[in-house]
């Protein structure tokens, strides 16, 4: 999941430039002190030696540090839960669900099958190579930085640790700024929870995710806003650091004529409203079939109404920039409003807004939304709903309803994404057995569950001989027979 507005304002490599993606700009932070600097230094240098006096190795430390995981987010759910409430206005249950539900399972998950992950696989061998053995097996890359977004700040931040913990690595984590409460609390916790000679927490803006990169780290994990992450490739560049990016995009929903409508309209309008729309997998756009659009849209406005009985007309969004990059979609002359379109800058909400066929090359159709406006697009045929998403960049998620066996397979075979809900969204960043990553420019790399174990070890290949049988045959110089008998066997 990212965050379109997750934009930390450095004042070297990762300021973020206003582009056609980008909110408005905001005067760049100071730079850091050389203290600040010195010091971000000796905590990594710290951990540095605590992973080479051999620290995470040992499978026992792991499941200790991943059941602390679990019991952090169980003995502290009301303290994340205040903090969530005053960064992003969230109730304790939304808290519940959207942060620690996922994060809980994860970590309970990895804890469970970490020990078969671990397991060295030994591997088949040609023949001429025989006697011997060849076999891999998993290692932890060493120190690793793991910075979070705003809009899910547990789990965005703590599901990446979690697979680096997994795989037995020291941790740098970088919380979002842009919730400075979870930011603290996480910072005040995680040294009490967790190892603190292998996992740090250091808080800030761009510029410290800029000095943490020019660590000669082993590993860097992002989760936020395209514009950034370039950036933050950029700079890990310098030192051959390899990436992980989880990027966004604008997540389509195709909704055939044969769906259930019901139930695509009642999980439509449940996703988008979710933290405000601002989930990088929450539903960006609708393409829905003809002969049914008026009545899903009549349906996702019932469904909104409904989830929002007695709540305030608008969703509350996390800062000004948030507010105003949303509101100015809203000024798109294109496109009709069905549901909607108002919004109050003082309390920094925006309502819940359908928007039905507006200009597929406005701002509104060209930018990730990350808000609670749904634009809704009219097609004729499958055919041209799967072009549509394919002529646009790849998307971090896609979704169908359908009941139609072949339109699931053309959309599985035929739409590149960064992965497929088919009769439902978002439910499969839940699943820790699924990969979860983008394609494109959605984002590069994945994790949850093994594959997180995965992305933060290095698959060492081992290839072990014997000395006797040692034919004189392999080495020069070669007669025309060895040279012939050797093309022969190998």
């Amino acid at each position: 999941m990212t965050s379109v507005a997750d934009r930390p304002q450095p004042s070297g490599a990762l300021t973020a430039s206003p582009s056609h993606s980008a909110e408005p700009s905001e005067p760049p932070e100071p730079r850091l002190s050389q203290d600040h600097i010195d010091q971000i230094a000796e905590t990594v240098a710290r951990l540095r030696a605590a992973h080479d006096r051999g620290r995470g190795r040992e499978m026992q430390w792991r499941r200790d540090q991943l059941a602390a995981v679990e019991r952090l987010l169980t003995e502290r759910e009301s303290e994340i839960a205040a903090a969530l409430a005053a960064d992003l206005g969230r109730s304790a249950h939304e808290a519940w669900l959207g942060d620690i539900l996922g994060t809980k399972a994860e970590a309970r998950y990895a804890r469970k099958h970490v020990k078969r992950w671990m397991r060295r696989r030994s591997t088949g061998m040609p023949l001429w190579l025989r006697p011997g053995r060849a076999f891999y097996q998993y290692e932890p890359l060493g120190v690793v930085l793991v910075v979070g977004a705003w809009n899910y700040p547990v789990f965005l931040s703590l599901g990446p640790v979690i697979g680096a913990l997994a795989a037995g690595n020291c941790v740098v984590l970088k919380p979002s700024e842009q919730a400075p409460e979870t930011s603290a609390l996480l910072a005040r916790l995680i040294p009490r929870y967790l190892d603190p000679e292998a996992i740090a927490v250091v808080e800030g803006a761009g510029a410290v995710t800029q000095v943490l990169l020019d660590q000669n780290l082993d590993h860097a994990f992002f989760t936020g806003g395209g514009a950034i992450g370039r950036k933050v490739m950029a700079a890990a560049a310098r030192h051959l650091t390899p990436v992980t990016l989880e990027l966004g995009g604008k997540s389509p929903v195709i909704v055939t004529k044969d769906a259930d409508l019901e139930v695509a309209a009642r999980r439509i309008a449940w996703t988008k409203l979710l933290n405000a729309g601002q989930t990088c997998i929450a539903p960006d756009y609708v393409l829905a079939e003809k002969p049914v659009r008026d009545e899903l849209v009549d349906l996702i406005a019932a469904n909104v109404r409904r989830f929002r009985d007695g709540e305030v007309a608008g969703l509350r969004v996390v800062n000004r920039r948030q507010f105003d990059r949303l509101t100015g979609l809203l000024q798109d002359p294109s496109g009709r409003v069905a549901m909607g379109g108002g919004s109050d800058g003082a309390a920094l909400t925006v309502e819940p807004t359908l928007l039905i066929d507006p200009d597929p090359e406005g701002p509104v159709m060209t930018e990730e939304i990350f808000g609670p406006i749904l634009p809704v697009l009219t097609f004729d045929s499958v055919t041209e709903a799967l072009a549509f998403v394919n002529e646009r960049p790849k998307p971090l998620a896609t979704y169908l309803f359908s009941t139609s066996r072949d339109t699931i397979e053309r959309l599985v075979n035929e739409v590149s994404t960064g992965g497929i809900v088919i009769n439902h969204l978002a439910m499969h960043c839940l699943v820790p057995q699924l990969p979860f990553g983008g394609v494109g420019s959605s984002g590069m790399g994945a994790y949850h569950g093994e594959w997180g174990f995965q992305t933060f070890s290095h698959r060492k290949s081992v290839l072990s001989l014997r000395t006797k049988p040692d034919p004189k045959l392999m080495y020069p110089p070669y007669s025309e027979a060895a040279k012939k008998l050797l093309r022969r066997l190998l």
